[in-house]
Parts: structure tokens; sequence; C-alpha cells
């Protein structure tokens, strides 16, 4: 039995990193970096642009900045264990990265609400959106976005802080649940805990915003067909965005409770997901798919050209 605080991790969940340590390097450098530059393009456009000051520009901004957070916490991290001869982190470092990683998880789940709030109000309630979706309503969203998951996360990192443990290998390339395999004991109340975390900022965010979404549809399917497109060209990349955050719920869920019967590298590469396709997946959709963001896109880079 180790004391917690006091014992060093090693992250065990690489293949062959002796053989790959730089063709890991190099793939996660180049994703890193790809991702700081579309999420800071994305966020430096709507900055810039007086006519993407709205609501729901601001909640896509906050977005982006999200994942740069997100990233900051894990990468930085990862290019240190690949280089390494050992992936070690201490036992303080690892309960910091882990509240981060769901923090930051959580936070995208409470964004993708606020969106689809601001979504169900400018088209089923237009009248009143001036005054629902007034600066300061924006501002206490995008408060509580960040504030409520780091209240709960953190009383869930404490309790594990506190648990004894009798293994110093997690099966993770960073720190996440794969943590709870290290404990003695199993512990009733984080498993308790945990299925609270889970409903609260998991299943009554994506059933507040599937709700919602079926009001939005419900409300254009009565109108013009114009109206049926702004509606699916604004609606839909937030469904793809919140699909893709919940299959990787998904995988962070399957990676823990089934770890010891999925192959090592089948792990490493639903690991490799979790990391990369989350803050990847953003500045592509709504660069992509958003018009009014696409066309500030393609001014930049003809201004870029010249």
């Amino acid at each position: 039995m180790m004391n917690g605080t006091h014992v060093l991790i090693t992250l065990g969940g690489y293949v062959d990193l002796d053989k790959y340590r730089y063709v890991y390097f190099v793939f996660l450098l180049t994703v890193y970096v790809f991702i700081l530059c579309s999420n800071c393009t994305i966020i430096c456009l709507i900055w810039i642009h007086r006519s993407l000051h709205e609501p729901m520009y601001i909640f896509i901004a906050a977005l982006s900045l999200n994942s740069l957070l997100y990233s900051a916490a894990i990468y930085p991290k990862l290019f240190v264990d690949v280089l390494s001869r050992r992936p070690i982190i201490s036992h303080s470092a690892c309960m910091l990265q882990c509240f981060l990683f769901y923090t930051l998880g959580s936070t995208d789940f409470f964004l993708l609400s606020a969106m689809a709030y601001d979504r169900y109000v400018s088209i089923c309630k237009p009248l009143q959106y001036a005054t629902t979706m007034k600066t300061t309503n924006v501002k206490i969203l995008l408060v509580l976005s960040w504030f409520l998951p780091a209240c709960q996360i953190s009383v869930a990192v404490v309790i594990n802080a506190k648990q004894k443990m009798c293994r110093s290998v997690s099966g993770g390339i960073f720190c996440n649940n794969s943590l709870n395999k290290l404990h003695c004991v199993r512990s009733e109340t984080l498993a308790n805990f945990g299925v609270f975390l889970f409903l609260n900022i998991v299943v009554v965010p994506v059933l507040f915003i599937l709700f919602t979404y079926v009001k939005i549809f419900i409300v254009v399917y009565r109108r013009c067909s114009r109206a049926r497109e702004k509606a699916a060209e604004t609606c839909l990349p937030h469904l793809a965005v919140l699909f893709s955050f919940s299959c990787l719920i998904v995988f962070d869920v399957t990676v823990d409770q089934l770890e010891e019967e999925i192959p090592k590298t089948v792990r490493l590469f639903m690991m490799l997901q979790i990391v990369v396709y989350t803050p990847l997946f953003n500045p592509i959709i709504y660069g992509g798919k958003m018009k009014a963001i696409l066309k500030h896109i393609k001014k930049m880079f003809r201004h870029l050209g010249k």
C-alpha cells in the first residue's frame, strides 16, 4: 500500500514507445500545431469582426478557447513522456491533469447547452431574443459553463486523491478514470459520485440539447424552406459536435470499464482519439459549415495570398 501523495505513477499506455518514440512526437506535435492554429483563427476572426459579435459566435469562440485550454492540459506532458525513457507523473500532478481533463471536457457540454438555448430563443421566440440573450446573460452562461463543472469535478478529484494505492502503473497515456484501477479497494463513494457526475454533466445537458433541437425543428418545419435552411445551417454543426463529444465520452468510459479486456493497441488508439478529435473537431466543423465564419476565413486566405 502506497501513500498517494508521494507515489510516482507510470503511464503505461504506449505501444512500443522506444521503437516509435519520434513517430509519436512528430504526430502529436503536428496535431497540436494544427489545434493551436485552427482554434486561434476562429477566436481571432470572431474577436476582430463586429458582424460576428453575436451570442452564437461568442459561444463558438468559447468552445475554441476551451479546446486550447484542454490541449494545454494534455499535450505538453505527452511531449515530455514520448521523449522520456519512462513516462511518469507525480500523484499531485496527475490529480491536477485529471481535474483539468474532466472539467474542460464537461465545459463543452455546458457550452453546447448554452448554444442550444440561444438557437431556441432565436428561432422559436425571436421577439424575446434581444432581451433574453443580452450581453449580461451571455456572460453569466459563459461563467457557469466553466464554474459548475469545476466545482463538481473538484469533489471527485478530492475523493480520488484520498484513496490508498496498491499499484503505480496506469494503463493510460494521461490521467483519467484509469487511475481507479490503481486503488487498493474500490470506493463506493467515488463510484456513486461518478454516476452522479455522469448524469449531471453529460446526460442532463445532452437531453436538454436534444429536447431543444426537437422543439426547434418542429417550429421550423411549419415555416418556409428558407427558415428551414437557416435553422439547419446553424443547428446541424452543433449536433455534429455534440455527437462527436458523446462518442468520446463513451470511449473514455469504455476504456475505464474494459481496460484489461481491450488490446493495448486498441486502447491506445481510443485514447488518442480523445486527445486529438475533441480540440480539432470544433474549428473544422464551425469553420467549414458556418457560412459567416467560412466567408471571413476565405477572405483571410485571399488577403494572405496577395
